[in-house]
């Protein structure tokens, strides 16, 4: 954690594919160990197939919506490391996609709520208790927001309101967590190149009714930008930070 720590500790969540996975291999190749999380026992061991040699890291089915799964999740990691020094709040859905809002189902949204808001609270809560009673006191909370935190895509309710309400968590306890030297950060990610963001190379909705293809990056940079952000001293805090393909249209009107 960059407090001269020889042992760093890191839950991710959403672990089994996507930009969890990548942030997972990031942090195994660094040397941390590192907790695998996520809903599908096989995705989880995909990635630890993929893990440098002697790393260590353990991998928990965890459906972060339910407060049981994540409460043993969480205990998994107390018990065979001892403490935690990082949470990568990062479980997320985007929901049904293309539907529009006056045709959403209740369950719908409700699931995504359920993932992406409540998923993300009872994992940084359950992080934070815990940090907070570890000696040495202290860590670090790192939420997947989305460029959804600041501007909607199309049809896309449940998400963008979810990763509003990540911000203001966010926030929250960035402030909650400065006596316990719990540092809390979001990063807010656009067009990563994964199974979730596919379709954006063939064609996604715009603004303006239209269909177009837009530019994705690669995912490795974005798990490098969570590395460093995590590696900071507790005393430094990167409040926030967005990582976005650089030509896709999201600053401005395009």
């Amino acid at each position: 954690m960059g407090d001269g720590q020889e042992s760093r500790v890191a839950v991710v969540t959403g672990a089994g594919s996507g930009i969890g996975r990548a942030v997972a291999l990031e942090l195994l190749g660094a040397g941390w160990s590192v907790a695998l999380a996520g809903r599908r026992t096989e995705r989880l061991a995909e990635t630890a197939a993929l893990a440098p040699e002697g790393s260590a890291l353990l991998a928990e089915r965890a459906d972060v919506a339910r407060p049981d799964d994540v409460a043993a999740l969480f205990g998994a990691v107390r018990e065979r490391f001892g403490r935690l020094d990082l949470l990568f709040n990062n479980a997320g859905t985007f929901g049904p996609g293309g539907v529009p809002f006056e045709d959403l189902a209740y369950e719908a949204w409700r699931h995504v709520v359920d993932t992406n808001l409540n998923g993300a609270f009872l994992c940084a809560q359950a992080a934070y208790r815990q940090m907070k009673e570890q000696d040495p006191q202290g860590g670090r909370i790192i939420n997947n927001g989305s460029i959804s935190a600041h501007t909607p895509r199309p049809h896309s309710a449940p998400y963008t309101a979810t990763k509003h309400a990540l911000t203001g968590l966010t926030k929250a306890l960035a402030l909650d967590g400065r006596p316990y030297r719990i540092a809390v950060s979001q990063i807010d990610i656009g067009n990563a190149a994964t199974d979730m963001t596919a379709r954006m190379q063939t064609g996604a909705l715009q603004a303006n009714g239209e269909t177009a293809p837009e530019p994705v990056m690669d995912v490795a940079d974005v798990a490098r930008t969570v590395r460093h952000m995590a590696e900071l001293p507790l005393a430094a805090n990167v409040q926030f930070a967005t990582v976005l393909a650089t030509a896709m249209p999201f600053v401005g009107r395009g």
